[in-house]
């Protein structure tokens, strides 16, 4: 097995904040020795969010066994996903907003086709289902806790609070016809396809204020690791949470 050099699209800045964080993280613990520096881990860490680089592949570039990869990556994502905010923390971003824009979608993970509570009858795969909130310029905010795909889009944004909290501080949020019904906050287009009139144009104008939100969804997309999930569906949300709080930090 030989080793070859790769690249990594992240910034040198969120290898420092990974890293100053796996620094004081030892610091705490009174850690001694270990197979790789703190700079050398958050680079692991950073390679396989960031690449999608499995813990083989990793193991042979960085000459240590597939148990400590497992190990010096779980550490590092835990930390990290504990400091990404809460709908609460970011509610106090969104009051400094003009508005939000709420948005739903599909994780893709790698399940046999009896996990019918993960599957997506439209992505036609299975996947875990994650609520965001960009800001009005498509930059994130806030990515919700992952929940199977069965789970739809207004059912998933009751369930982690999202109408209530946005009802309760008076923001305005726009989103698509699948927020039907969750409440005055939330702004959804005119249902129908041959609209016309002011109507028509209220549904094109709306769509063009939704459609930064897909901005957010490609920055998290921009984690490979987030295209094809392979772990567990209890660990995916500490994933998305580790990832947030890296984009924010970066």
């Amino acid at each position: 097995m030989f080793a070859y050099p790769s690249a990594i699209d992240l910034s040198s800045r969120a290898l420092r904040h990974l890293s100053d964080l796996l620094a004081g993280y030892r610091r705490r613990i009174g850690s001694r020795w270990r197979r790789l520096t703190c700079g050398r881990q958050a680079l692991l860490v950073l390679a396989h969010l960031s690449c999608g680089d499995t813990y083989a592949r990793l193991a042979a570039g960085f000459r240590i066994g597939i148990a400590t990869v497992y190990r010096y990556i779980r550490e590092a994502v835990d930390l990290v996903a504990a400091l990404a905010p809460t709908l609460e923390q970011a509610m106090e971003t969104v009051r400094k907003k003009a508005y939000v824009i709420l948005d739903g979608t599909v994780l893709p993970i790698d399940h046999i086709a009896a996990d019918r509570p993960y599957y997506s009858g439209k992505k036609k795969h299975h996947g875990m289902n994650l609520q965001v909130l960009p800001d009005p310029a498509g930059r994130l905010i806030w990515a919700s806790d992952a929940l199977p795909r069965a789970v739809h889009d207004l059912t998933a944004s009751r369930t982690h609070g999202i109408p209530a909290a946005l009802t309760a501080d008076a923001i305005k949020c726009w989103a698509d016809k699948a927020y039907r019904g969750a409440g005055p906050a939330v702004r959804v287009p005119f249902r129908g396809k041959n609209l016309r009139g002011w109507r028509r144009r209220h549904n094109r104008e709306h769509a063009k204020i939704r459609s930064l939100g897909e901005r957010a969804m490609g920055t998290l997309k921009c984690w490979r690791l987030l295209r094809k999930l392979r772990c567990g569906t209890t660990r995916i949300t500490t994933i998305v949470r580790a990832v947030v709080a890296l984009e924010l930090a970066a």
